[in-house]
């Protein structure tokens, strides 16, 4: 069978050459990193709404993007979404990624009815699913598109319109049978207008007793058919909506906890949401870690200088360091991956862009994944906390930490202590120190 990209198979080549694109220079899958290889690891992901579907448009022009299966059949067409499959399957092995994602409504034009539109993605799925068993490929996981249809011009689940709510609940149902037949290790809900624009208009506790009582309903069908993937949640702080209702990790845990759902969802992290959330990607990762709810990443990043959301491909080796730090504190992502929700830039248009953006990512997670084994190795994060917290390992601090004293105890131990007394306590942070040697640490690691 002839070839659809005329792009070389991508193998690791490691650092003898230092021009990009001619093959994995960090990313050696079998390469073991704490008793496990790197392809155990980095469950790397393709996304289908970027690398297939994405025209590379932008809030001011339309798409630049030349891809080979643009003369396979009409624009939006059936015969062309059956041929993307093709395209998906051959780029998966090229690349040596063995996971997907996608939306519902990546896969197939809708119909006049959600009948018909389930008709239309069916074909699909058959397609797609009959190369999972050829290839091996798995699905990381799948979601709802339910922000694209006019119909949901107020969201979803949190619509003030009870046949859009519905209509949303019948696509939520087929999504899910889908994840089921396709065994996607995940389920994510991404909200995309699930928020409020106005708040005079919106009756924001109706809409969040909604959206809970939404999700129950989907988890109460998943366990009707036996789909026993992650349900997963990705905060996003705004575009669309003006604010929306899972704005950052501390938003969403806070949202799960009132409504009991702490024990259902993880959560989804994209580090481009969380610069427009004001935070750090690695801030994002650590709450959620900490809170036991880290469920999967979205591996992308965003232009800091830019105020919207533009899932540039990860290159940044200091920022995947410090994921991939909070990572492996984790255990890594049983359920979860790497998923590269993310896209070529608007002018890198051919289609071997594609190929150059994902090695470009890959081994940026790759490196960050070295780097960040080393670091914890040599416990150099941990012994930063430990000298600085030490106080409370001993003395009036172990005593509060273990609940022995009261406040009255802790005010009868401080209030005849001097300033000065007090003051001699403290200890630098080093932080410009710590930089220095996490930057010491990429040098070493990276270099050898």
């Amino acid at each position: 069978m002839a070839e659809l990209f005329d792009f070389p198979q991508v193998t690791f080549v490691g650092i003898q050459s230092l021009q990009a694109g001619d093959g994995f220079h960090y990313y050696n899958p079998d390469e073991i990193v704490k008793g496990k290889k790197m392809s155990d690891w980095l469950k790397f992901s393709v996304t289908y709404w970027h690398t297939m579907d994405q025209r590379l448009v932008d809030p001011f022009g339309e798409g630049t993007a030349v891809r080979p299966w643009d003369n396979q059949g009409k624009p939006d067409s059936m015969e062309q979404a059956l041929a993307k499959v093709d395209y998906l399957f051959e780029f998966l092995e090229k690349t040596d990624v063995n996971y997907f994602a996608f939306h519902d409504r990546d896969l197939a034009p809708e119909g006049h009815t959600l009948a018909e539109t389930n008709k239309n993605l069916d074909q699909v799925i058959d397609k797609i699913e009959q190369k999972i068993h050829e290839t091996g490929k798995k699905l990381l996981w799948n979601t709802s598109s339910l922000f694209t249809n006019k119909r949901f011009l107020a969201g979803g689940a949190t619509t003030p319109f009870a046949e859009v709510f519905a209509y949303a609940a019948g696509q939520i149902k087929h999504s899910l049978d889908i994840a089921k037949r396709l065994g996607s290790e995940s389920y994510v809900f991404w909200g995309g207008r699930e928020g409020y624009d106005f708040l005079l208009n919106t009756d924001t506790k109706r809409e969040l007793d909604h959206i809970a009582a939404f999700f129950k309903l989907a988890k109460d069908y998943a366990n009707e058919i036996g789909y026993q993937g992650q349900f997963l949640i990705e905060p996003k702080p705004k575009e669309p909506t003006q604010h929306q209702y899972d704005f950052d990790v501390q938003t969403t845990i806070a949202f799960l906890k009132t409504y009991g759902l702490e024990d259902t969802f993880k959560l989804n992290l994209e580090g481009n949401h969380a610069y427009l959330a004001g935070h750090t990607y690695e801030h994002e990762v650590r709450f959620a870690r900490e809170a036991g709810l880290l469920g999967s990443l979205d591996a992308n990043m965003g232009d800091k200088l830019t105020g919207w959301d533009i899932d540039e491909f990860p290159n940044d080796v200091y920022e995947a360091t410090l994921v991939m730090y909070e990572f492996l504190k984790n255990g890594g992502l049983p359920t979860g991956g790497l998923n590269f929700d993310s896209k070529a830039r608007r002018q890198s248009f051919q289609a071997d862009d594609l190929f150059y953006a994902h090695i470009a990512g890959m081994d940026t997670y790759a490196a960050g994944l070295k780097v960040a084994a080393k670091l914890i190795d040599d416990q150099v994060i941990e012994n930063v906390l430990k000298e600085r917290y030490a106080s409370f390992d001993s003395g009036i601090g172990a005593d509060f930490e273990a609940g022995k004293v009261t406040l009255k105890e802790l005010a009868t131990y401080i209030e005849n202590k001097t300033d000065e007394e007090i003051n001699a306590t403290l200890k630098s942070g080093r932080q410009e120190r710590i930089k220095q040697t996490l930057n010491n640490y990429i040098f070493s690691v990276l270099g050898s």
